[in-house]
């Protein structure tokens, strides 16, 4: 199987949706997947007001739909809902084929903070842009409660991956401190929160226990449940 990504968000971003695709990419290796990317880089670009870091990519519906052609993909995801985000969910619209679709930021919070924008009127646009494809992929529960209340639907777990063999709880050294100890390694923004980790009270054994099931094999297994069910099939890819 072969699947395109859309992305407006890659290398050299260093973010949480180039590493997520990243290692997803590597890890769809082992199901005999292969990943293309139609991302920024290959266009002229602009940078995103009040980001710099991210570029936009300067192109037509037209020179999208040719390259998405040309890739011959069994399958369309579109990681992110900027220009070339929408142009992909354009052709796929217009063409007649399933796409599915992922949740990475909360892109209403982060635009009211910075502009005079009601995080409603974003809601609404993202709500149409999601709820046309055959699924969307949530990473945590509480987003998908938050965005199902919010009426978007066919909403997918989607959990982030742990590697496994170089993060292990049961290798953990005592360092001193008082428990429970919670790491948080991201950026800070306004749309990520961090208040809710400060307010966490989760037993030491119960957070371990839970980390320990999620796994980027786990990821990349969701990730290929959701694009068999948007294709209408129950093949099993070999892992």
């Amino acid at each position: 199987m072969r699947i395109l990504m859309v992305t407006d968000a890659w290398r050299p971003q260093v973010n949480g949706v180039v590493h997520t695709l990243e290692r997803l990419t590597e890890t769809l290796k082992s199901f005999d997947v292969a990943v293309d990317f139609l991302t920024p880089n290959i266009f002229r670009t602009l940078p995103l007001p009040t980001y710099p870091d991210i570029r936009l990519a300067l192109t037509t519906p037209g020179h999208v739909a040719r390259l998405i052609d040309a890739g011959k993909a069994d399958h369309i995801h579109i990681v992110t809902e900027g220009p070339l985000g929408i142009m992909a969910r354009r052709y796929c619209r217009n063409a007649g084929r399933p796409f599915t679709t992922s949740y990475h930021t909360r892109f209403p919070e982060y635009l009211s903070a910075r502009l005079p924008v009601p995080e409603s009127w974003a809601y609404r646009w993202l709500r149409d842009f999601h709820n046309s494809g055959q699924g969307t992929l949530v990473a945590t529960q509480s987003l998908a409660d938050d965005l199902s209340a919010r009426g978007f639907t066919k909403l997918r777990p989607w959990t982030r991956g742990v590697d496994t063999d170089h993060f292990r709880p049961d290798k953990k050294k005592d360092l001193g401190f008082p428990g429970p100890v919670f790491l948080c390694v991201g950026r800070v923004a306004n749309d990520l929160r961090e208040a809710s980790l400060a307010a966490l009270n989760v037993d030491r054994a119960e957070a371990r226990e839970r980390a320990m099931r999620y796994s980027w094999k786990a990821c990349a297994e969701m990730f290929l449940d959701t694009v068999e069910e948007a294709l209408g099939t129950t093949r099993k890819l070999a892992a």
